[in-house]
């Protein structure tokens, strides 16, 4: 966590002044001018407060500290002038979010409780920031790992779900793509209820019980009903609870609809694509049923189903890497399913893999896809990469390096 501070003026005697004043109690930088304190702040950032003089040439202080604001959000800012202008302190207040308005000449005293008051709050500022990324971050971690390894049909599919969706958004420049992604990740969450042999049968289209289909079908409010108890996920959750909703021939701009339909096409699309159809016959399937937006269907039509520059190779247990992607469905020699097609090998995987081997063993060798490039890799390391952009959109700045 960063105590710095720069002090930013047209003015170079009053940036001396700061200097002398504040040096022995702050970690002070100053900039000669608006241009030169977003230099400073590129090159020497994260700055924790950043005072700024109102009026100045070229760029008032309004102005530079909503820059400041959009490429520091935690940064706490102070504007310094000398003009009691209300109206002047009302816009920066309103426009740069200011934490304090100051008037010159500021006694020293006056200015170094303000600026221990902007520390405090930054110091609030990014405990809370940190406090909800390390939450939500862990807790959606959690959850994926405890389906991968609850129900491994589940999560395989949860790979292929998100790559269709992030698809289908992509090719449709739809906004805020990172919560469209998200749903697709989470979406068979709920799962984590539904017996992994039940999960087999669905996917396999074998006729269920009344009792089995039931447990199937409440896997969405399950997962809505574990989503919703995450701050800030309330629309990803209602996302997933609406994931078998029927399209109702309207176009819509309420994103959780959009999603959740994007959600309804990735998942009956992969039901097509998992009976052995041809892209071009899942597609004709559901343009034929007439429950989809044609746009979404549309934007299928580039999907790439396999990396070309994946390989196949057969390994045994002890050579499987995390990054792997099962190429075929891996059982126990006593018949167990252990690990889905499609489903990524994870660090936690190899070491619930290596418990069944002493006690059971693993029917071996094991037909793996290794990915040709970063994008072939799925699961929690995907939602890794990508958690940067869900925080940022959901008012959580990243840390920079």
């Amino acid at each position: 966590m960063t105590n710095k501070i720069l002090c930013v003026d047209d003015e170079p005697k009053i940036l001396e002044a700061f200097e002398r004043q504040l040096r022995k109690h702050f970690e002070v930088y100053t900039a000669p001018g608006p241009e030169k304190g977003l230099e400073a702040i590129a090159e020497s950032g994260p700055f924790a407060v950043v005072v700024s003089d109102l009026r100045m040439p070229g760029m008032n202080g309004i102005e530079f500290l909503s820059r400041v604001r959009q490429t520091s959000p935690d940064t706490v800012r102070i504007m310094l002038t000398g003009d009691a202008d209300l109206g002047a302190a009302m816009t920066a207040v309103n426009e740069g979010k200011i934490f304090q308005f100051l008037t010159k000449p500021c006694p020293g005293d006056m200015l170094s409780r303000a600026l221990e008051a902007a520390l405090e709050q930054h110091r609030l500022i990014t405990a809370e920031r940190e406090l909800l990324e390390r939450t939500l971050q862990s807790s959606i971690g959690t959850l994926i790992e405890i389906l991968s390894l609850v129900n491994p049909t589940a999560f395989s599919r949860t790979h292929r779900i998100r790559r269709y969706v992030r698809h289908m958004a992509g090719q449709m420049k739809l906004a805020d793509l990172w919560q469209y992604e998200l749903a697709a990740t989470l979406s068979q969450i709920g799962c984590v209820v539904v017996p992994p042999d039940v999960m087999e049968k669905f996917h396999l289209r074998k006729a269920l019980s009344p009792d089995e289909q039931k447990v199937v079908l409440s896997h969405a409010e399950v997962g809505h009903k574990l989503l919703a108890k995450i701050p800030r996920l309330e629309k990803v959750a209602q996302m997933v609870a609406l994931q078998r909703s029927v399209w109702n021939g309207k176009d819509t701009a309420d994103p959780v609809m959009i999603g959740a339909h994007l959600l309804r096409v990735a998942l009956d699309f992969d039901e097509q694509m998992q009976q052995g159809k041809l892209l071009g016959e899942a597609m004709v399937y559901l343009r034929g049923r007439g429950e989809y937006s044609p746009k979404f269907i549309d934007a299928l039509r580039q999907l790439q189903v396999e990396d070309a520059r994946s390989q196949i190779r057969l390994v045994r247990l002890a050579e499987l890497k995390p990054r792997m992607i099962m190429e075929a469905d891996l059982f126990s020699k006593t018949g167990v399913l252990l690990m889905s097609k499609g489903q990524e090998v994870t660090e936690s995987a190899i070491a619930r893999l290596n418990s069944f081997e002493s006690l059971f063993g693993i029917a071996e060798p094991i037909s793996v896809i290794v990915p040709g490039s970063p994008q072939g890799a799925s699961g929690l390391r995907d939602f890794a990469n990508t958690f940067s952009e869900v925080t940022s959109h959901l008012g959580l700045p990243v840390r920079p390096a």
